[in-house]
């Protein structure tokens, strides 16, 4: 008996063919039905195949939101290729790491990151071929031309059987070792996790999403989502709160997708004019809780659209889920605002001590899940793969608890990552880059609280005998290393470090120093 694998593939080609006369997509103001979509994917996928993309090649997507971005995402699926996305907030020096260190044979890119691309391709590497978009100005003759990629290329799926087992995405986050990681997930766990998006967020098929977060993030989750659903996505180039509320308004968007950074902003727009937000049924958001007042805030103006996720790229996006009927202001539930829910349909949560034995309700540990989606392990990693991945088991780094009604409570990080506007900031990869910088000796990294941004991140330095450092110098030369929004906001130059009594940096001191300082 021939089974029919389950893979990304062949979940989103029965979408597509039954979908194909429906809107998928309006980006620019252009809309695209899912039939457009089909056709030119196929297109790209013809050209890809003939430049040696086979099920589990990494395909570098180099791109910031456009339609073009939507076309790729879906040649790789109908190619069973490895996806390895990566956005234009990253610096040169991260984006070339992820290139070279995924073995991505073909880059597609757009203007802001073809310098990087070009470099690699340069060099002689994995990398083999660039695909530029067609912009402006012609791109480098060693570069292939997007619409010269499509050219004559046939409009029929591309005949590539693909397995289960594929390597379908790797997906680079930050890590204790400064370095980005890539998170390895296989065809059949990628098709188990859309289908739990589509479970876990209720999309339907009238659904009109407006997604304005990067797609190399979590946002491409929920676009490919939205086009299992026969949604309609309209994918911005931006976060623009006037632009989101004027969607709502009249264009009927009915689902967003936002950090709290982006809710607050469009909280403020709306309490400046008269919008119609009748059409709106769910504000996803993630990465951070939001403040118990500005959530109440939105509840009051919005209504009852919120919906929380928790996740991490090792298990995407969908560990836990706060619901809509969940988030209530009463005095008996309104506690349940501080969690971030309970186990998703395909999830089981734990807490464990520091003997992996499991706590009892309320008590604080590390959280510990296992998902029908969990990556396979860290690319070329294999000591830090079983150090996160134990028995089964997800070892997630966050510490929290959970109550009787098993809702998880998060309280802090073990792996002491920031989270900055929804964006994960991880203090050893910035302590590392400001080692780097002439002058220091010594560096260390803390997350404090930010009312627009959740967090911010803030260093500590010493300087080298005899030294008397700049902060603006500081900031300036981790440009090349990291991303803006990795870069310290603040830098304070300290004669020594706090120490615990382990000899580990004191970082619960250094928070306090900063609260001193800030009155």
């Amino acid at each position: 008996m021939n089974d029919l694998p389950l893979t990304l593939q062949t979940l989103m080609a029965g979408a597509l063919a039954k979908h194909a006369a429906r809107p998928a997509v309006v980006v620019d103001g252009t809309a695209w039905t899912y039939g457009d979509l089909d056709r030119a994917a196929n297109r790209l996928a013809h050209a890809l195949l003939a430049l040696g993309v086979a099920p589990g090649t990494p395909v570098a997507l180099m791109m910031s939101n456009c339609a073009e971005y939507v076309v790729a995402d879906l040649a790789v699926v109908k190619l069973g290729a490895a996806k390895v996305p990566l956005n234009d907030m990253l610096s040169p020096g991260e984006a070339t790491y992820i290139l070279r260190d995924s073995g991505a044979v073909v880059a597609v890119a757009s203007s802001s990151q073809l310098d990087v691309a070009m470099s690699c391709l340069r060099a002689g590497e994995a990398l083999r071929t660039v695909v530029a978009l067609d912009a402006d100005e012609a791109p480098p003759p060693d570069a292939l031309p997007w619409s010269t990629a499509l050219a004559g290329r046939s409009e029929d799926p591309p005949a590539v059987e693909v397995s289960a087992t594929d390597v379908g995405l790797m997906l680079y986050t930050g890590g204790t070792t400064g370095r980005p990681k890539g998170v390895v997930h296989l065809q059949q766990q990628l098709a188990l996790n859309l289908l739990a998006h589509r479970i876990e967020t209720e999309i339907r098929s009238e659904e009109r999403l407006l997604l304005s977060s990067p797609l190399p993030h979590s946002a491409g989750f929920l676009l490919q989502t939205a086009l299992l659903a026969g949604a309609v996505s309209h994918v911005e180039r931006g976060f623009d709160a006037t632009a989101v509320l004027r969607a709502v308004t009249e264009e009927g968007v009915s689902f967003l997708f936002m950090v709290p950074t982006m809710i607050y902003r469009l909280l403020d727009r709306a309490a400046e004019g008269a919008w119609d937000l009748s059409s709106l049924r769910t504000i996803l958001y993630g990465a951070a809780p939001m403040s118990p007042e500005r959530l109440a805030e939105g509840l009051d103006r919005f209504g009852p659209v919120f919906m929380q996720l928790y996740g991490q790229s090792e298990a995407p996006n969908f560990i836990t889920r706060l619901t809509r009927e969940a988030h209530v202001t009463d005095e008996q539930h309104r506690h349940r605002l501080r969690s971030c829910g309970q186990p998703t349909a395909m999830a089981e949560v734990r807490i464990v001590d520091e003997d992996g034995r499991d706590c009892p309700a309320g008590a604080e540990g590390e959280v510990v899940a296992r998902t029908a989606y969990t990556m396979s392990g860290y690319h070329g990693l294999p000591e830090a793969t079983a150090r996160t991945l134990q028995d089964g088991w997800l070892r997630t780094g966050d510490i929290g608890y959970l109550d009787e009604e098993r809702y998880l409570y998060l309280l802090d990080r073990k792996n002491d990552m920031i989270i900055t506007g929804g964006m994960n900031v991880y203090c050893s990869e910035v302590e590392a880059a400001l080692r780097e910088v002439e002058g220091v000796a010594q560096a260390a990294v803390v997350g404090v609280p930010h009312p627009d941004w959740g967090e911010a991140v803030v260093a500590f330095v010493v300087a080298s005998e005899g030294v008397t450092l700049d902060e603006t110098e500081v900031t300036r030369q981790c440009r090349g290393s990291l991303s803006a929004y990795k870069r310290p906001k603040a830098v304070h130059q300290v004669d020594q470090l706090p120490l615990t009594v382990y000899g580990k940096v004191d970082k619960k001191a250094l928070r306090e120093a900063w609260q001193a300082m800030a009155g």
